[in-house]
């Protein structure tokens, strides 16, 4: 049997302390890995067969071989190997057959490393390591580590609130210091009320606007008696929110008006309201006046009205005096019906309408015998002489009457006026068959203070009437009166004698 020769005994030291090298020292800090058991079978497999070649190789392959141990296996006898091959290097030196080395290495090596290894231990022992064993499904995918490999910091604790049990608070008002004198907040309603009614209508609007409680009393309807918007462009909705405010006395000729978009079908308390003038579409101002019904005075002169308007001023009984000037746009049918349930007119002016024979006929024969001033002046041909006779039957208690303008008249109507006994002013301005002279007989008229004859009678035959009729006042007025709103200079905002407090003041001022 051929044998190999042995090793130096320095060559055998050198390889066990390069083996020696391969293992972990045991003063190393912070975390050590050992090595994997397949690294530990093959450094221990190749001193055995160097050992085997110096001592007996013959020996050593005659041998079986151990199995390899699982590829996630980690030993945890590596002090043993350690001090195995420490040993195996002492036993070198003490014997000095070769031999009898080898196998006393091997042995220690066997007894070091048992190659029989339990696969179920493996999960044991690396949980007891802290690490988490990677398990393969039944589809071969891995799973990811249910446990970590360092134990992590144990988190804060979280305050587990139900949804049930949330609540919102409102967070409190810091406390202000207190100050001298009396805070607004502390003042009665009625004593800003009374505050608050002496501010035009700019500041009252501006107030309104500081918080909820002045904007509510900033609209008390106390504050809204009055309102005057004459000669103002309203955007649509502006009307239908001051209204119903509690406005009883509206002025606003000369206004362009848009749609006043109330919210409500409630009535208004508007009761004298004067449009006079006014742009307004037909259908905004049936809007305005369908919601009137405590009317006492009305102007709408010289719009365009419809049976629909003039349907809405018959549901106001209480109207008294109404002013139509140069209207148009409405029937005799819906003319006589205004006038059958106005019972109480005691102004009227419809002067100047768009009126046929038909709607002049309608007017004397249904106007209300209480009316004590009356305006028919601008009917020319329409106006007959049975229709002065009709009209002085039916109204004697006439006062203002006007007649001017219609040259159909001729001096035989002057009996009829002897009927009047309350007549004091009377106009026959450009009715141009009534002659100067026939005009004396006028002066018979116990009660007329005042005669208006425009066109009739000319400078020089004037001053001859005025001095037989000394006390009457010939042509002292150009215009009649009668039922109208404001009379006298622009400087005057009152309506039918009611002076309106609220209103806007003038961009320059």
């Amino acid at each position: 049997m051929l044998t190999a020769a042995s090793p130096p005994r320095e060559a055998l030291n050198r390889r066990s302390h390069s083996a020696a090298r391969l293992l972990p020292r045991r003063g190393a800090r912070h975390r050590q890995h050992f090595p994997s058991s397949a690294a530990v079978a093959a450094v221990v497999t190749v001193s055995a067969r160097e050992a085997g070649a110096g001592c007996g190789g013959a020996n050593y392959n005659s041998r079986q071989r151990p199995r390899r141990a699982p590829s996630g296996f980690r030993s945890v006898g590596m002090p043993r190997v350690r001090r195995d091959s420490a040993r195996l290097g002492e036993h070198c030196e003490e014997q000095e057959s070769p031999t009898q080395a080898s196998s006393a290495m091997l042995s220690n090596v066997s007894t070091g490393f048992s190659w029989d290894w339990d696969s179920s231990k493996t999960s044991e022992l690396l949980s007891g390591m802290g690490v988490s064993v990677l398990r393969k499904d039944k589809l071969g995918n891995e799973n990811t580590p249910q446990e970590p490999l360092l134990p992590a910091c144990t988190p804060h604790k979280r305050l587990k609130v139900k949804e049930k049990e949330f609540v919102i608070v409102r967070r409190p008002r810091l406390l202000r210091e207190a100050e001298p004198g009396v805070s607004w907040d502390e003042l009665p309603d009625e004593l800003l009320l009374a505050i608050f009614a002496y501010l035009p209508l700019n500041d009252l609007l501006k107030v309104s606007m500081i918080c909820k409680r002045w904007h509510r009393l900033s609209f008390d309807e106390s504050l809204w008696q009055t309102l005057d918007l004459t000669c103002r462009s309203l955007l649509p909705g502006v009307i239908g929110q001051l209204l119903p405010a509690g406005v009883t006395a509206f002025r606003c000729p000369r206004s362009c008006i848009g749609n006043p978009l109330f919210k409500t079908m409630k009535p208004l308390r508007v009761q004298h309201m004067d449009l006079s003038n006014c742009t307004v579409s037909v259908a905004d101002l049936q809007s305005i006046l369908c919601r009137c019904e405590r009317l006492e005075n009305l102007s709408l002169e010289g719009l365009v009205l419809s049976d629909d308007i003039i349907k809405s001023i018959a549901k106001n009984p209480s109207l008294i005096r109404l002013n139509l000037c140069g209207c148009s746009g409405f029937s005799a049918e819906a003319l006589e019906l205004m006038l059958s349930k106005c019972s109480m007119l005691e102004e009227l002016n419809l002067s100047w309408c768009d009126f046929t024979a038909t709607h002049v006929k309608t007017a004397v024969s249904h106007i209300t015998s209480k009316v004590t001033q009356l305006n028919l002046s601008g009917y020319r041909q329409n106006l007959q002489m049975s229709d002065v006779k009709t009209l002085v039957e039916r109204c004697p208690l006439l006062v203002h009457l006007d007649l001017s303008d219609s040259v159909m008249l001729k001096p035989e109507c002057f009996q009829y006026f002897h009927q009047l006994i309350y007549l004091q002013h009377l106009c026959l301005s450009r009715c141009y068959q009534i002659s100067p002279a026939a005009l004396v007989e006028l002066g018979e008229i116990p009660t007329l203070k005042t005669l208006q004859v425009f066109g009739i009678v000319t400078d020089s035959s004037l001053q001859l009437l005025k001095e037989t009729l000394p006390d009457m006042k010939i042509n002292c007025s150009h215009f009649t009166t009668i039922a109208r709103p404001t009379v006298g200079n622009k400087k005057n905002h009152e309506i039918w004698g009611i002076k309106c407090r609220l209103s806007l003041r003038s961009l320059s001022g």
